[in-house]
């Protein structure tokens, strides 16, 4: 995971919790993360009763926004970052519901992203 592009993270990231929808069959939800950094961007995860969908752009209006560097986005994902622990020493920053933030940590803790790489 650490050797692939953001843009390839985020490809893998719609595959698994297409293939595996159960912990996303009661969200309608928009993440975004504004990603910084040299594999920098923004996307957002649009979650609808069971379906991912990755954009790259800001297209719908996000209930949660996240912000961290493409580093720390990729630790977080292969599960080597907590996310309050990067919250709380600077290295994320979350607006709006902070209650999603977390949420979305445990759902993608479930898909074990870091052996799918």
């Amino acid at each position: 995971m650490e050797s692939k592009s953001i843009r390839e993270v985020w490809q893998e990231i719609e595959r698994v919790m297409n293939e595996k929808p159960e912990p996303i069959l009661e969200m309608n939800v928009v993440y975004q993360y504004d990603i910084t950094g040299d594999d920098s961007g923004t996307f957002q995860l649009l979650i609808s009763y069971g379906t991912a969908r990755v954009i790259e752009g800001p297209e719908a209006n996000p209930d949660c926004t996240l912000k961290l560097s493409d580093k720390n986005f990729k630790k977080m994902i292969m599960g080597k970052l907590n996310g309050t622990a990067a919250f709380m020493t600077g290295k994320l920053k979350v607006q709006g519901s902070m209650g999603l933030a977390l949420k979305l940590e445990g759902i993608l803790n479930e898909y074990n992203l870091n052996e799918t790489a």
